[in-house]
């Protein structure tokens, strides 16, 4: 083995390719005459050094994450996760605000992502010489060309299929004085290379570098049409060797031809898992707890926010000081928002370069918020570029009328290219990053003007406005009681016709003075659920209300009966639906029903209800099922039967329970309205107990005229 493939091979072993280094240092020509027509011992040394320095080196600078005031780095690939790539193109192929509109409405889903087809990003990176990664901040596309650089330094062993040398260039220490080359051979000379200038050259000229040019859009703003000159020729003249670089989507402006674009996928389940598990490590239960946490329908909108690295690194943070999600939600939808229009800034070291002077961090939630707001009151969630400067400048007046010339168009492309809040989706319309960005600014704008009474008026009901509801509650500082009594007092208005009266009247006669040792509203609530379950008049639709009623008993009544309360409201319901089926299926649900209401019993919620004879009735009901072959008629008459059985039990009015299609929207709405209090009030900082407690006195009671 000759001396050169000694010290190549040492360095392999350190994790660059053997041929890499062999072919370098074998074709050196002028650098390697340094040495002497043959290498000695020192010069193999130094080589040597030089080599497994620069391994060292990269591996210590780029192979580490650190953001968020983590305490300690962690090592990049224990947490990575492999990304996914869409094509550009796919991105923009919708070319109006309405044609957006209509994707995501028909894609029922929170995230404002088209659903186009995607690469594996490390494929693609293995596949094209010239690659350009676009993506919003925190999208991950420094941690991929990071990790690009360690899987080629690992050689063979890696799984970057192109022998080369990585070289990392951040750039927005871009210095017009400075060419490309000039920081490629410091990255060599940092290390100890002999000739590094020398040694740039040949690698150059052999195509054996991967250079890594990591954000085009942090170069300073007066470097950036020589950056880009100069990014291009450079590519031109060595176009041998494979290129990666990064960009926000915003700040590029399509000026390599040679380069395939491609954005970052948000994360999709498998990966938000994994990634979760790799950031936990051997810590596997809480890692498994986050995730089931996490996909709980209270965190809906948290686990949209894991979409993107950055702030899935601030959800496991948030969770691993505390082994919970912020118990009121708002706190971290504030906290992702700061990081985006403070934090991550400060932790790329990049300089802000503020438009106007006075348009700091509150002026811009400000301005951010009242766009937010009037798009979600119209439901709007896709603005023309044009509206959306126009509606900056008329801001800017208010918020900075010291400022004489404002240019909403120029505050537009600094919120988008520096915090990445606003984004454009397609060619001239923006949207909010993510819908709960736009719905936690919208509650913020509700918070700061005062707007509770409109919130209520115009929203209580649209489910679209749910979210908005919990997080005005969170932002509430002095406490939520206006906004839970204004809720109470608008639900009222529901319960509208005498049936509805009787039905919540009959639900507090059956309770009021039981035995079972719940809260008389969560008696009430159980109440409800069994008189939901006794109708035959539109079954799917007062699902509705059955699924609210049993939320509501969950919420004030202990685990055991919420499960039993399930139980009964939609198997005893299902019984009587399947009364008029086969006589196998119609024994099945009567042992079922009868199995129900024995753990009804138990709970001891209702007042003079005789579950034993009850049972007794559904026992003997059983022993005469129709035959299959008995004429419907005959099984509707035992069916019929069934339900009235039942309905005498429990003291029920047939008529009561059967209402019409306008009733039921309005049961249902009710329905709605008290569970909305009762998770506003979960997501509150601070409810006055004295309040909360008369509030939960007269749930589910009639109202008083």
């Amino acid at each position: 083995m000759t001396g050169i493939e000694s010290v190549a091979l040492t360095a392999a072993v350190n994790g660059i390719a053997l041929t890499v280094f062999k072919t370098i240092w074998e074709g050196g020509g002028k650098f390697l005459g340094m040495f002497g027509k043959k290498l000695d011992e020192k010069a193999r040394q130094i080589i040597h050094t030089a080599s497994g320095q620069y391994v060292q080196n990269y591996t210590k600078r780029h192979g580490i994450l650190k953001v968020l005031g983590m305490r300690e780095p962690v090592p990049l690939e224990s947490v990575y996760t492999a990304v996914q790539f869409l094509d550009e193109q796919d991105l923009r192929r919708y070319d109006s605000v309405e044609g957006l509109e209509t994707a995501y409405r028909e894609a029922k889903k929170r995230s404002f992502q088209k659903s186009c087809p995607r690469q594996e990003g490390l494929k693609v990176a293995n596949e094209k010489q010239y690659l350009m990664i676009l993506g919003s901040p925190g999208a991950g596309k420094s941690t991929f060309l990071r990790k690009m650089g360690l899987e080629a330094i690992r050689g063979k062993r890696g799984k970057f299929q192109h022998q080369c040398i990585p070289v990392f260039i951040e750039l927005k220490r871009f210095d017009i004085s400075k060419e490309i080359k000039d920081y490629i051979v410091e990255e060599f000379e940092t290390c100890g290379f002999p000739s590094a200038q020398e040694f740039t050259d040949k690698a150059l000229e052999q195509g054996k570098l991967l250079i890594l040019l990591d954000g085009l859009d942090e170069v300073p703003t007066d470097n950036m049409s020589e950056a880009i000159r100069q990014i291009q020729d450079f590519v031109d003249q060595h176009n041998k060797n494979r290129f990666i670089a990064s960009c926000r989507v915003a700040a590029y402006r399509h000026n390599f031809k040679r380069f395939t674009d491609v954005a970052m996928a948000d994360f999709d389940d498998v990966q938000i898992q994994q990634f979760i598990n790799n950031w936990f490590g051997d810590q596997t239960e809480t890692g498994k707890d986050c995730w089931k946490k996490l996909n709980s329908n209270e965190n809906a909108a948290a686990k949209e926010l894991t979409q993107t690295p950055l702030l899935l690194t601030l959800v496991c943070l948030l969770y691993q000081r505390s082994r919970q999600f912020p118990s009121n939600r708002a706190t971290l939808y504030e906290k992702a928002l700061r990081v985006l229009l403070e934090e991550w800034a400060g932790e790329k070291e990049l300089a802000q370069e503020p438009i106007y002077k006075g348009l700091d961090t509150k002026r811009k939630e400000l301005l951010l918020s009242q766009i937010a707001y009037q798009a979600y009151q119209a439901d709007r969630l896709f603005l023309p570029r044009r509206e959306v400067s126009n509606q900056i400048e008329e801001l800017l007046k208010e918020i900075l009328p010291e400022e004489k010339l404002t240019n909403g168009a120029d505050v537009l492309r600094t919120i988008e290219v520096q915090h990445g809040i606003l984004v454009e989706r397609a060619e001239g319309i923006y949207s909010f990053s993510h819908l709960t960005l736009q719905e936690y600014l919208t509650a913020q704008y509700i918070d700061d003007h005062h707007q509770i009474e409109t919130l209520v008026t115009e929203h209580l009901t649209d489910r679209r406005w749910r979210e908005v509801f919990f997080l005005v509650a969170g932002l509430m500082r002095g406490g939520a009681d206006k906004l839970l009594l204004s809720i109470e007092k608008a639900a009222q208005k529901y319960i509208n016709t005498p049936k509805l009266k009787a039905l919540l009247l009959w639900a507090e006669q059956v309770t009021s003075g039981s035995e079972g040792n719940f809260k008389p509203v969560g008696k009430r609530a159980i109440a409800i659920a069994i008189a939901n379950a006794n109708t035959d008049a539109n079954a799917n639709a007062y699902a509705i209300a059955n699924a609210i009623a049993i939320a509501i008993t969950n919420a004030v009544v202990n685990v055991n009966a919420y499960a039993n309360t399930i139980a009964i409201a939609y198997g005893y319901a299902n019984a009587y639906s399947y009364a008029i089926a086969t006589t196998t299926t119609i024994a099945n649900a009567i042992a079922k029903s009868i199995d129900y209401f024995s753990h009804l019993e138990q709970l001891k919620v209702f007042k003079d209800v005789d579950f034993k004879n009850l049972i007794a009735q559904l026992k003997l009901l059983n022993s005469k099922i129709p035959d299959d072959g008995e004429p419907r008629e005959i099984r509707q008459k035992f069916a019929d039967g069934f339900l009235q059985t039942c309905l005498q039990a429990f003291n029920l009015d047939r008529e009561i329970v059967n209402l019409s299609d306008k009733e039921l929207e309005a049961w249902n709405n009710y329905f709605y309205a008290n569970l909305l209090i009762i998770q506003c009030k979960q997501a509150a900082v601070w409810v006055s107990p004295p309040t909360w407690a008369a509030i939960e006195d007269r749930m589910l009671l009639p109202p008083q005229d």
